[in-house]
């Protein structure tokens, strides 16, 4: 790592994700934190927005009152903007600034009036978080410029990167206002890209056909397109997190990223060996007792776990395949009882107070509706749950696979579970993420981290990953990618049951053999070992400022 190192005097990396856990992309960064603070020790300075308050407080955020106080002393910032300046509490301890960005809306309209005149970024179509976003953003470049005139930077290497749509204003304030300054742009999905995925439009085989300004008119995306647009074709650096999204970004963006940047991983929460067991142990009793007390069955320690998580991005995410799967499963009658969780957040209103109460007691009826956990706000809308009635999942007596869905985050105070993600995941025996649209995909490398055996698909970026690195085998790697396209829905379906149904009837030294495996792939996506590709994305910024500079 040492040897890959580039010399920087100051590291900027701003998202909406720091110190907010919202999704993979706080995987991505809070992970990365404790590999750059090995190579540039609090020369890096994480910014993210202020949205907390006194009654809730970030948990990830401890402040400080000796970082960046001699800057903070004289800082002059415009009205409506302040920050808390702390260590964000991820491995590493990286300096976090959270910058609170209500006074940028009174000069919002001027702001993209500039970004117009400068950028060409059309902001005129602008809806929902769009403001929000920018808002934030050129909060976060007022402060970057406010450090970097404080500390002077005449003749240093400094860079400022900037993560998704979200941050992209900020980029550009950068761009105008420090000139001397390196920037990078990541876009961890394409904001088109994933809307025409989401809108249910075939993007793999139409790729080379669609113009990702039209699709922008379409399908009323144009002011989000146009800022990311902008953004990654002004970065000194733009990169992009797998090779099949630099394929969308050259189409859809009309420019292929410099660097592909693969997400990394730490695996600091994983258990220690001589505390596995017992936490395995302790999991899989938690599920085992949820699943009893919901469909009035009773489970076994042989029972067979299976999971699937992540956002509620119900054909992205591939949740209507992986419900089909559980479905053709059972036609294939698993070596095992098995149970199925759909551990995925949607509008949850509440714990069922029936399950609550009944977890850990004896009884053998089921509960009424006993394939979920939580009460949902408005069911009739939620494409899972009526995935699983349509299917006719009903989890009797003589089913062999049964299926739960569990509508919440698992934080360690959902009311049923009362454990966080982790502590659950380490009980499942297998995992299933098959995704059509995800251009990374953390969630089966959170999996194998576990030695727990996973599923996913070509579509993903680290489904290409594990294809590229090792033979596409349970037994070379712990993980099995399924090919799926545009039009292979029930061979992808048929692919997973039969690939479960194989673990199913693993024996013993098989799933032990199958276990290892997936570790030593985890640990093959170490950030110690990624950590090159940023350093290579970083190289090619300064490279770029400094001729622009002289």
């Amino acid at each position: 790592m040492e040897s890959a190192k580039v010399n920087l005097d100051l590291l900027f990396e701003t998202s909406w994700e720091v110190c907010n856990k919202i999704g993979g992309i706080y995987t991505v960064l809070s992970t990365k934190a404790k590999t750059l603070q090995k190579l540039y020790k609090d020369r890096v300075v994480f910014i993210g927005p202020d949205v907390w308050s006194a009654e809730h407080p970030s948990p990830w955020f401890t402040p400080s009152r000796t970082l960046l106080k001699d800057w903070l002393a004289q800082a002059s910032l415009p009205e409506g903007v302040s920050v808390r300046v702390g260590r964000w509490n991820v491995p590493g301890k990286p300096i976090a600034v959270l910058v609170k960005f209500d006074g940028m809306y009174a000069v919002k309209d001027e702001f993209y009036g500039e970004m117009w005149r400068r950028f060409g970024v059309d902001s005129l179509h602008a809806y929902g978080d769009y403001d929000e976003g920018c808002a934030f953003a050129h909060a976060a470049g007022v402060v970057i410029k406010s450090i970097c005139d404080f500390q002077g930077i005449q003749n240093k290497n400094v860079i400022a990167h900037f993560d998704e749509w979200t941050t992209a204003m900020g980029l550009l304030y950068v761009k105008w206002q420090l000139p001397q300054v390196a920037t990078v742009f990541t876009t961890h999905a394409t904001c088109i890209g994933r809307s025409i995925c989401g809108n249910g439009k075939p993007l793999y085989d139409y790729l080379k056909g669609y113009n990702g300004d039209q699709m922008a008119r379409e399908l009323n995306m144009e002011s989000k397109h146009s800022l990311e647009k902008a953004a990654a074709h002004q970065a000194d650096c733009f990169t992009t997190v797998s090779d099949i999204t630099a394929d969308e970004c050259e189409q859809l963006l009309e420019l292929r990223p410099q660097v592909v940047t693969p997400n990394g991983f730490e695996g600091d929460f994983v258990p220690s060996r001589t505390k596995f067991a017992a936490a395995r142990a302790e999991a899989r009793k938690s599920l085992l007792d949820v699943a009893s007390a919901l469909t009035g069955k009773s489970y076994t320690d042989k029972t067979f776990l299976i999971a699937t998580s992540g956002r509620c991005e119900y054909r992205n995410k591939g949740l209507d395949v992986f419900l089909d799967s559980m479905v053709r499963l059972t036609d294939l009658k698993p070596g095992v009882r098995t149970v199925a969780f759909v551990m995925v957040p949607a509008w949850s209103k509440c714990a069922r107070p029936d399950l609550a109460e009944r977890i850990g007691e004896r009884r053998r009826e089921a509960l009424p509706d006993p394939v979920i956990t939580h009460e949902l706000n408005e069911p009739w809308t939620d494409a899972v749950y009526n995935r699983i009635k349509g299917l006719h999942i009903d989890n009797a007596p003589d089913r062999k696979v049964d299926v739960i869905y569990v509508p919440c985050y698992l934080n360690g105070n959902d009311g049923i579970f009362n454990r966080d993600y982790y502590a659950t995941l380490i009980g499942m025996d297998a995992t299933v993420f098959p995704s059509y649209y995800e251009p990374w995909g953390y969630t089966p490398l959170e999996s194998v981290a576990f030695g727990v055996p996973t599923v996913t698909t070509s579509l993903s970026g680290f489904g290409q990953w594990v294809l590229k690195t090792f033979d596409n085998q349970f037994e070379a790697c712990g993980v099995n990618v399924t090919a799926r396209g545009d039009f292979n829905y029930d061979a992808v379906v048929d692919s997973i049951a039969r690939s479960l149904k194989f673990l199913t009837v693993c024996d013993s030294e098989q799933r032990a053999i199958i276990s290892k495996a997936a570790v030593t792939t985890a640990a093959t996506a170490a950030w110690k070992y990624f950590i090159e590709y940023y350093v290579e994305a970083y190289t090619v910024a300064l490279t770029r400022a400094a001729a622009r500079c002289s």
